[in-house]
């Protein structure tokens, strides 16, 4: 069941109260215009699900891909974003927000795969990538999924998302959800201003992605695990701000210990 937007998100039209609660918006030169001061935000847990030792398996699926010595050359530094990532310090400080038998730990990248098949040009809908997801699954295209696994699905550059009455780089830069048990993130290529944030491009994807990622595992099903109703999950209150990990760019993220963005 779905938790009532963000009452700073209910300004913005554009969004319905099931699209707000997981997406990374859109960069603006006035975030606060999105996010109200950081000092008021707390999560609480709704008794969901969370996503303890995050198995991220990625998928880049498009033609593109594999086109060029330059994409081939970001698929290969996005898989090792992960392989290292998962394994540091930004999962540590996600340990405060475990519960009773779920505890947050370091997690892994089991596998990556470049999907071309039924590639979508133009766009695509938030229920075609579900029922393809469910098809990949199913062929063992991507790794069967249990209670940990999360698949980050890249889109190529110049396909636009589409999620009810949103749109990428209209309204927002990427998403994660579930399909049931399944836990997914949609991650569009950045082509707008409001996606790169003054950003380079790999610096804006591992930016968006490390978003994605901290909600995906303190809030899989979203609003049934660690949200705040007036300022959304724990990424959306410190959206666009950042700092380096690892090497990488990495957003800040929203601490319930230290009521601050860390």
């Amino acid at each position: 069941m779905r938790r009532k937007p963000a009452k700073a998100a209910t300004k913005n039209k554009k969004f319905t109260p099931d699209e707000y609660v997981r997406v990374v918006p859109l960069h603006y030169p006035k975030p606060e215009l999105l996010h109200p001061a950081a000092a008021s935000a707390e999560l609480t847990y709704r008794n969901g699900p969370l996503i303890t030792t995050a198995e991220v398996f990625t998928v880049f699926w498009g033609k593109l891909w594999e086109s060029t010595p330059s994409s081939t050359d970001l698929m290969q530094r996005l898989t090792q974003f992960f392989t290292d990532i998962l394994i540091g310090p930004m999962i540590d400080q996600l340990a405060e927000y475990e519960v009773q038998s779920q505890s947050i730990g370091h997690s892994s990248l089991i596998g990556t795969t470049v999907i071309s098949a039924d590639a979508p040009t133009g766009s695509v809908t938030d229920s075609v990538i579900q029922a393809e997801l469910e098809k990949w699954i199913a062929a063992s295209t991507v790794s069967k999924n249990d209670q940990n696994t999360l698949y980050f699905i890249y889109l190529d550059p110049g396909v636009v998302s589409i999620m009810g009455g949103s749109r990428s780089c209209q309204n927002y830069c990427g998403y994660h959800d579930n399909l049931e048990e399944v836990y997914y993130a949609v991650m569009p290529y950045p082509t707008c201003s409001g996606c790169l944030g003054g950003l380079q491009t790999f610096d804006a994807i591992t930016g968006t992605s490390s978003h994605e990622l901290c909600e995906a595992i303190t809030d899989p099903v979203p609003g049934s695990g660690w949200y705040d109703d007036n300022n959304g999950e724990i990424g959306d209150i410190s959206a666009w701000n950042f700092k380096t990990v690892a090497g990488y760019t990495v957003q800040l993220e929203w601490s319930n210990q230290q009521g601050n963005c860390v």
